[in-house]
């Protein structure tokens, strides 16, 4: 076990539910990348088969709840990629953010 993997899965697991918790209040999907998230996601997956394999430790279980987390921000960007009105770029981000 490294403590050092568990930090990082740590300080990852933080930013998900925030980002996550972002993204409901605000029903606002502007300037989210789903490619950046199936790619994290992919990493996800990566480490937890490396855990599997190789590794097999409690930090798999930091893996899987950083991955749930995760996929809460992929269901709420699908639930809300609509939900933008149909005006220009700026006014969109205008309208996520709340800046008028």
């Amino acid at each position: 076990m490294s403590i050092f993997e568990a930090g990082m899965m740590v300080c990852f697991g933080v930013s998900w539910p925030v980002a996550a918790y972002k993204t409901y209040k605000a029903k606002c999907v502007q300037g989210k990348s789903i490619y950046f998230s199936y790619l994290i996601l992919l990493g996800y997956v990566f480490g937890i088969l490396h855990k599997i394999l190789y590794s097999l430790d409690f930090v798999i279980w930091l893996y899987i709840l950083n991955m749930a987390f995760l996929l809460t921000d992929i269901f709420l960007y699908y639930r809300y990629r609509n939900n933008l009105p149909s005006v220009q770029k700026n006014e969109a981000e205008e309208f996520c953010t709340g800046d008028k």
